[in-house]
Order: C-alpha cells, then sequence, then structure tokens
C-alpha cells in the first residue's frame, strides 16, 4: 500500500477522465479549426467543456478561455491585463502568499516598468484588506489575490476583497488565482466581484496540461500568443482537445460529488490534525497551535480548504530529510509547492505569517483528493511518530 499524499501538487486522473480522453485520442482526433466532420467533432468535445465549465461558473461560455494549466492561465491574466490598460496606469498590487505563478508574472512587468506593491497578510494566512485598499492608487490598474492557499490551505474572503477594492477604484481588474479553489467550494465569479479567474484540471483528478481562464466580459485584456486566433483570439493554436475534454470532465465529476467530497476530505484533515497535534513539538500552520487540545478544532478546520494540512516539525534540520524518510515507507508528501521545488528559499507564505524560524525549514505539506483513504492517514500518523525521534536524535548529534 501507498500513501499518496500530494495531491495540492497533482491528483491521479480519474478512470472516468482517463476514458474520456482516450477516446478523444483513438476516435476524434481531428483539428477542431478544420471544416469537415471530424474536425467538428473534435470541436464539439471543446464547446462541451466550455458548456459544463460554464454552468458551474454560471458565466456565459464565451467568457471561458481555455489554456495549458494555471500558470499559463496566471500569466496570461497578469500579463495580459497589464499590458491592455497600462495607459491607465502601471500600479499593481497583490499579496505577501502568492504563488510563483503569480510572483514571476510580476516581477518581469516589474522589469518592464510597472510598480509592484504587496499587501500584507496575518497570522491564519488571510490578505488584510484594509491594508491592500490602502495600497490603491489613483493608477493602480490590476489587483491580484489567491482564493485558496497552495502551502497552508487558508481561503480568502474574495467577494469581502473586491468589494473593498471596486469601492476605491471600480475600474481595478481584480484576479484571482483559483487553482486551489475550483473544484473544492463553489465558485461563482460575477457574485464574487472577479473579472479574472485562474483554474488548473491536474489539481481536481482531471490531466496535466489542462487549464482555464475566466476573463469577465467587457474586461480590457490583451493575448501574448498570437497565430490562427483560436480561442476567440486570446489563446492561438492548435487545442488539445483530449486535455480539454478531460477537464470537462473532471470538474463535472467535481461538482457533480461536491458536497460529498468535501465531507469525506474535511474528515481526514480533521483525522490527521488530531493525530499531528498529539505528536511532540510540531506545529499546524494553518491555526499558529502547537501541542494543544483546541476545543473548536471541528469550526476551525471548516474555515480552510478541505485537502491542505501544513506542519512544521521542531527539531530537523530540513524537511527533505522527513520527506525522504517517509518516501521510503511509500508515503508521499510535499516540502510546500511543488511549482517552488526548483528554488529552495523559505517559502514566503511561512514568512508572511510569521512561523517560527524552527519551523521554517522543516515544514511538511499534507494535502488530499476525493480518492484518499482513512488507511493512508493512519499510515502516515504511524510512520511519524516512529520517525520523529530517530530523526530529532541524527539531528542533535
Amino acid at each position: 500500500m501507498i500513501a499518496y499524499l500530494d495531491n495540492a501538487a497533482t491528483t491521479k486522473v480519474s478512470k472516468s477522465v482517463y476514458d474520456k480522453m482516450t477516446s478523444i485520442f483513438l476516435e476524434d482526433f481531428g483539428n477542431p479549426s478544420s471544416m469537415h466532420r471530424m474536425g467538428m467533432d473534435a470541436e464539439n468535445h471543446i464547446k462541451g467543456s466550455r458548456k459544463i465549465i460554464s454552468d458551474i461558473l454560471k458565466c456565459d461560455p464565451g467568457e471561458i478561455v481555455f489554456t495549458s494549466g494555471g500558470t499559463e492561465s496566471n500569466n496570461t491574466a497578469l500579463i495580459g491585463a497589464a499590458l491592455a490598460n497600462s495607459r491607465k496606469g502601471r500600479h499593481i498590487i497583490s499579496t505577501r502568499m502568492e504563488h510563483a505563478s503569480v510572483y514571476n508574472p510580476l516581477f518581469f512587468l516589474e522589469s518592464m516598468g510597472y510598480e509592484i506593491s504587496f499587501a500584507p497578510v496575518d497570522k491564519d494566512g488571510h490578505v488584510i484588506i484594509d491594508a491592500l485598499t490602502d495600497l490603491i492608487r489613483e493608477d493602480t490598474i490590476l489587483v491580484s489575490v489567491m482564493f485558496v492557499n497552495n502551502e497552508i490551505g487558508s481561503i480568502n474572503d474574495i467577494g469581502a476583497v473586491s468589494k473593498a477594492i471596486k469601492e476605491k477604484n471600480p475600474n481595478i481588474v481584480f484576479h484571482v488565482d483559483a487553482i486551489q479553489a475550483f473544484g473544492k467550494m463553489k465558485v461563482i465569479p460575477k457574485n464574487l466581484g472577479i473579472d479574472l479567474l485562474s483554474v488548473s484540471g491536474h489539481k481536481i483528478l482531471g490531466p496535466k496540461g489542462s487549464g482555464f481562464l475566466y476573463i469577465k466580459k467587457g474586461t480590457k485584456i490583451k493575448p501574448y500568443i498570437y497565430g490562427g486566433g483560436q480561442e476567440k483570439g486570446m489563446r492561438s493554436g492548435t487545442e488539445n482537445v483530449p486535455a480539454i475534454g478531460g477537464l470537462g470532465q473532471a470538474a463535472f465529476d467535481a461538482y457533480e460529488s461536491l458536497d460529498k467530497n468535501r465531507e469525506k476530505m474535511y474528515a481526514l484533515k480533521e483525522k490527521l490534525i488530531r493525530g499531528l497535534l498529539e505528536l511532540d513539538n510540531v506545529r499546524v500552520h494553518t491555526f499558529g497551535s502547537s501541542g494543544e487540545n483546541i476545543p473548536d478544532l471541528h469550526e476551525k478546520i471548516l474555515k480552510t480548504a478541505p485537502h491542505v494540512v501544513s506542519c512544521g516539525f521542531e527539531g530537523l534540520s530540513r524537511s527533505e530529510v522527513l520527506l525522504h524518510a517517509l518516501e521510503d515507507k511509500q508515503i508521499y508528501v510535499s516540502s510546500g509547492s511543488a511549482c517552488s521545488s526548483n528554488h529552495p528559499d523559505i517559502s514566503g507564505t511561512l514568512k508572511a505569517i510569521g512561523v517560527d524560524g524552527k519551523y521554517l525549514n522543516s515544514t511538511l505539506r499534507f494535502s488530499f483528493a476525493p480518492t484518499t483513504s482513512e488507511e493512508e492517514i493512519d499510515m502516515t500518523l504511524e510512520a511519524l511518530k516512529e520517525l520523529l525521534p530517530v530523526l530529532r536524535k541524527y539531528t542533535r548529534h
């Protein structure tokens, strides 16, 4: 048996998604831009996925642009909106705990002469709204705030953030990275005041290389991929029909079973957290808690995303030591965001929420999917009980 608890990095493709993609690969493999029947059959898969997603988001199908994943969606949103609105200003605001696929496009824009400001977050990982709105100026054109943090699972009150931004300047474009939120909770962009919303397929039992960007009708944005004009000119290039078909199937499945999946993952999360808090010198970052009984733990858990737990283990020199010790027992976890693993600097998220230095280098992330079992949680907790005393003893010497 293996325990795969790295689902915030990527999930296993579901059987229904696999079957959908296989049929497209082998049967409906025409180019969706072709005029003949096989081209139209391929195009119908794109239309079908666009309809599924627009129904979930309660938006117009024309507001959905398919991409190669969350990174491209975030880049398109940030760079495209910045370029399209540069005559109004060149000031952009984000937060101190965004994903690398938001930070790095912002740093690129900074190199192009844009000014970037970062709003602080509180100890639980929520953007401080008053501090964010204090940063808004006449030349502010774009604000980007993530929905669910990929490292600790905190949930921002996106509706309140949007309301505060729009009250101060209704012309600001509001972008939301919803990569860890979509498929885990209801997301209605118009109700939340979102102009641009990024999603990735491989976080919800869909294929890697799939994603979409919601673009509210009337939002000023420019493409940065040019060619044959696919996706209404916003994302040229022959569409990846199998991936788009798989994404649509994954989205349909996620929202068809949303309540059941959330209930299951919340139960797994509480089981893991209660087990972790029984161990010595372990800090659960989402709540800033270490080795203590939390009377309202259940209610606190329900205020976070159902699928992410981040905790630090005091007495370890590096999180990778414990990560690989767990790997030897066929337990797979993460030391943080998978997309940041090529940059081994200390997590900006953990620093932003004020995590004590003794935990910064020894933090692991455990993350679930609807396919995760209780047995995987039990297996992980037993392994931690066995490994931590040994690794801590080795570290001291």
